[in-house]
C-alpha cells in the first residue's frame, strides 16, 4: 500500500511494470521524460548514475530495470521528492535508488567531483520571467522555469559530476540547442549524439536529444527523426514501445 496525498493518483509505468505517484496539480511526467531515459547510454553491470531535476522520481524509475548501477536522483521541490520517495518504496527500489531532496548546484561539494559515470537531467525549460507571467502554480513553474536553475548551471554541474569519459543525456526543446551546445562545450562536454523528435512528419521538431562525453574528442551523430504521431494521430510503433513494451 502506498499513502496518496489530496489529488495524487498511482499511475502505470506499462513497459516497465512499475508505479508511479503523479499529481495534476504538482508534478505528472511527460513523454519528454520517457525519450530521455531510452536515449542514454547506461551501464549495465556497475556504475554510479545521477538524474537532475529528478522531479517525482520518473527518470530513475524509468532507468532502474535496465541497469544495475546505483541511481541518485536529485529534485529541489520538497513534496516531489516526498512523491518519488514513495514511488521509490512503493516499487521497492529503495537499495538501487537514492533521492537527495536539495539544489543539484550544490551537489558536486556535496557528493564529490568526478564521481559519476552518468548524467541524466530534464531542465526547466524556459527562461524565468516575472511571476506575473509564469505559471501561477508554484510547482508547475519551478518545473518549467529556470527559477532556481539555469541551462547554464544544470550543464555545468553535470561536468563537475561526470568522471572524464563520463557521458550526459539531455532532453530540450530545439530553439534551445545552440545555447545547449554552447554550454556543453565551454564545460568539457563534447556532444557525441543529437536526436531530433517531431511531432508527426511534416510537422517542425519541438524536442532535443543531447548526449555528450566528458573530455572527448569531436564527433557529431545525429540519429534518425523520431516521430510521435502518424497520420492516423496514433502513437508510431517506435513510440508505442517505448510506453508500453515492445510488441504491445
Amino acid at each position: 500500500m502506498v499513502e496518496l496525498l489530496q489529488d495524487e493518483r498511482l499511475d502505470y509505468l506499462l513497459a516497465e511494470d512499475l508505479r508511479i505517484i503523479q499529481s495534476p496539480s504538482v508534478f505528472a511526467f511527460s513523454l519528454d521524460a520517457v525519450l530521455l531515459s531510452r536515449f542514454t547510454y547506461l551501464p549495465i553491470q556497475k556504475g554510479k548514475i545521477i538524474d537532475l531535476c529528478s522531479g517525482n522520481g520518473v527518470v530513475p524509475l524509468l532507468l532502474s530495470n535496465r541497469t544495475k548501477a546505483a541511481i541518485t536522483g536529485v529534485e529541489i521541490q520538497e513534496r516531489l521528492y516526498d512523491m518519488a520517495k514513495r514511488s521509490i518504496s512503493y516499487n521497492q527500489l529503495d537499495s538501487k535508488i537514492h533521492m537527495i531532496h536539495g539544489d543539484l548546484k550544490a551537489m558536486p561539494t556535496f557528493l564529490g567531483f568526478n564521481q559519476f559515470d552518468l548524467v541524466t537531467c530534464n531542465p526547466p525549460y524556459f527562461p524565468s520571467q516575472s511571476p506575473e507571467i509564469r505559471n501561477q502554480n508554484e510547482h508547475l513553474a519551478i518545473a518549467r522555469h529556470e527559477i532556481y536553475c539555469t541551462l547554464e548551471d544544470v550543464v555545468k554541474c553535470s561536468s563537475q559530476l561526470l568522471k572524464q569519459g563520463g557521458k550526459a543525456s539531455f532532453v530540450h526543446r530545439p530553439e534551445r540547442l545552440m545555447d545547449l551546445i554552447t554550454y556543453m562545450r565551454s564545460y568539457r562536454l563534447e556532444p557525441k549524439r543529437l536526436r531530433f523528435v517531431y511531432p508527426k512528419e511534416g510537422k517542425e521538431a519541438n524536442t532535443i536529444l543531447v548526449e555528450g562525453i566528458k573530455d572527448s574528442r569531436p564527433g557529431l551523430k545525429v540519429l534518425p527523426p523520431l516521430f510521435v504521431y502518424d497520420h492516423q494521430n496514433e502513437y508510431t510503433e517506435e513510440v508505442r514501445d517505448l510506453l508500453y513494451g515492445s510488441g504491445k
